[in-house]
């Protein structure tokens, strides 16, 4: 039976209390074309009285103890994991979410609250010898002050989380800006949080109409008070935000784009890189930053290869995800659709073969596999972000390196060999910021140094690397002995 939507409420979260007055814009399922959000659309004074209420809760929250900052921590962490249910129902209606989708979502990004509460007692700093006799010279961490944390829609709870945990656990205060395509689900973070009894102006959430994104962003990079910003979403944004902080010499974590290479080598174990490629390719729809975009396999494998991942992909059905009877759900939006389509279109206009596909249903649109793909085609370089991977082939080892270098793009890859030591070594020639050997594109651990190169972004979300994003590193001297000056 179809589904009955109905619309949530969805306010700011500023000072410790929810603000629900002012304007309103929609968010509307892009199954059934209805209403399933209404939140408030934030002015500009609205998104400054967040950051001013974030400024003013910093000092007490950067005094803090690590232990009672990792007590709220985890405390969130367990309420996050609590609303699994009501996620689920959120993604499904916002972005059309499968419920497996979901839930890994929501364990992940508890697992990323956990990590960051033991993170609270490794911020540490070093004493440095120093050649001054009497001098004792450290190195000390401090919080930066008010972090901006900008996320998106594709993997919403675990985006999310990241953009804040972290920062949190090194004495920050924060601001989450919400994407316009998941109030409701990024406002249910922000619940968890309130729940472990975070102090009042210690996080808080903004959420706006799409028009507005610009004004409401760049009031937010500007504000005195907000000294970091990490955004996660497209390489096109990214440059912008980049370019806006600049101008106040803020400095910015980037995650951006990809176009993830999987390179089969001819003596790859074929059915374990069938499946991984599958995976990664089509997880959530191909719609993830680390989807595998760009399958390169050697001339020697390449038949046997293409025809097992034909069969797999076939048994991978599109459908509505609210009846959970299928492993993909739909895409975001019909402008996907459209995008995927015309590099298809072009594709296969230009030589290339389709081996999985079909016509999409609306949003819901089947699991493509375009076979010898070559890169004067837009399907080797343009980020699909949807239902579609590129089968490229390779005459050798050499070959598929050099192929997957040719990408502005460098996030994630992954290469598929018996030889560990030739993984390793041909991993170590990608220009990537994560490689995988035997593993699929798509792999995110709470502890692991997440972040890309080129057009993928700088910095990094995760674990210890997490902690030099959210903190200034600053030389601290001690004197012992009475001063001697040449003056």
């Amino acid at each position: 039976m179809p589904k009955e939507f109905t619309t949530t409420k969805v306010g700011l979260f500023i000072n410790g209390a929810s603000l629900d007055a002012g304007t309103y814009f929609e968010r509307i399922n892009p199954l059934s074309g209805k209403a399933v959000t209404r939140a408030v659309a934030a002015t500009i004074a609205q998104a400054e009285d967040a950051a001013n209420a974030a400024g003013a809760a910093f000092p007490a929250w950067a005094e803090l103890g690590p232990g009672a900052r990792r007590g709220l921590l985890l405390k969130a962490a367990d309420a996050l994991a609590s609303k699994a249910d009501q996620f689920v129902a959120a993604m499904r209606d916002e972005i059309g979410a499968t419920e497996a989708w979901a839930r890994f979502n929501v364990m992940l990004a508890a697992n990323m609250v956990r990590e960051a509460a033991a993170l609270t007692t490794q911020i540490a700093g070093e004493v440095i010898p120093s050649d001054k006799p009497g001098c004792v010279a450290m190195a000390v961490r401090e919080p930066a002050g008010v972090v901006l944390g900008i996320a998106p829609w594709n993997a919403p709870v675990i985006l999310g989380t990241r953009a804040i945990a972290t920062a949190l656990a090194c004495g920050n205060t924060v601001v989450l800006k919400a994407s316009e395509q998941c109030p409701h689900t990024h406002a249910l973070i922000i619940q968890a949080f309130a729940e472990a009894g975070f102090p009042a102006g210690v996080v808080n959430l903004v959420t706006n109409a799409p028009e507005a994104a610009v004004e409401i962003v760049g009031a937010l990079i500007d504000h005195a008070a907000v000294r970091r910003i990490n955004f996660t979403g497209s390489t096109t944004v990214g440059r912008v935000i980049a370019k806006r902080a600049a101008e106040t010499l803020k400095p910015v974590l980037l995650e951006l784009g990809g176009k993830a290479p999987f390179l089969v080598l001819e003596d790859a174990d074929l059915d374990e890189a069938i499946k991984a490629a599958a995976f990664g390719a089509f997880m959530n729809q191909g719609q993830i930053c680390m989807s595998t975009e760009r399958i390169i396999v050697t001339d020697a494998v390449a038949d046997a290869f293409t025809a097992g991942l034909q069969a797999k992909v076939a048994t991978m059905k599109a459908g509505d995800p609210a009846l959970g009877q299928t492993p993909l759900g739909c895409v975001v939006d019909l402008k996907t659709v459209t995008h995927v389509q015309s590099l298809i279109a072009e594709a296969l206009a230009a030589g290339a073969m389709q081996l999985n596909g079909g016509e999409a249903d609306g949003v819901i649109m089947p699991a493509h596999v375009i076979d010898k793909v070559t890169p004067q085609m837009r399907l080797f370089r343009e980020e699909s972000f949807g239902p579609v991977v590129a089968v490229i082939r390779a005459r050798d080892e050499a070959h598929a390196i050099e192929l997957a270098n040719d990408s502005e793009y460098g996030l994630s890859a992954a290469v598929f060999t018996r030889d560990t030591a030739r993984g390793l070594r041909v991993a170590k020639q990608i220009k990537s910021g994560i490689c995988h050997i035997n593993g699929p594109t798509v792999h995110d651990e709470a502890q692991m140094p997440f972040g890309g190169t080129k057009a993928s972004g700088y910095g990094r979300f995760g674990g210890k690397a997490g902690i030099d994003a959210f903190t200034e590193l600053r030389w601290i001297t001690i004197e012992t002995q009475p001063g001697h000056y040449p003056i």
